[in-house]
């Protein structure tokens, strides 16, 4: 098996913002004009993108919301990425990976505007998957969470605050 190192160095991949490490593959060259959006979007945005996203060891993707859906996709590592989202109050779990024996599943869809935040499962393995966005991602769509998600939902501020940076 490859190591978590062998991905970043081979696609290049670059330090997230929320943490783990990724890089832009697709960006759509058609895009929908602002008056084709909800209102909650400010501009155009393209049709679509993805990107390769890695995590490794206790590295993990704190709590953080996008305006768009988005689909998580598992491609290779010693353990499944487990996504925890904030859905009408309470903590939902699900595990991307690729052993469906064990509750996994291959492609794991985060809704838009949903609290959610990503660790491994085996915090001394790793994982690469990918993430596609519709429509596509553009960090204006971008909010990380801060203390204030806790004041917002204090009955769950141990699980909510192991997710934060």
């Amino acid at each position: 098996m490859k190591s978590a190192t062998y991905w970043i160095e081979k696609l290049e991949l670059q330090k997230h913002p929320e943490g783990g490490y990724f890089r832009e593959i697709y960006l759509s060259d058609e895009v929908v004009p602002q008056t084709g959006l909800p209102v909650n979007f400010r501009g155009k945005r393209s049709f679509a993108t993805s990107i390769y996203y890695l995590l490794e060891g206790n590295d993990f993707s704190a709590f953080h919301r996008i305006k768009s859906d988005e689909i998580w996709h598992y491609y290779a590592g010693s353990s499944a990425i487990e996504i925890v989202s904030l859905e009408h109050g309470k903590i939902k779990k699900y595990l991307v990976g690729n052993d469906p024996d064990h509750g996994e599943s291959f492609q794991v869809i985060v809704p838009k505007n949903t609290w959610f935040a990503a660790r491994l499962q085996n915090l001394e393995g790793y994982a690469l998957a990918g993430c596609t966005v519709s429509p596509g991602f553009h960090f204006d769509d971008f909010e990380i969470a801060d203390e204030k998600l806790i004041d917002e939902f204090p009955e769950l501020k141990d699980e909510i605050a192991l997710f934060l940076r």
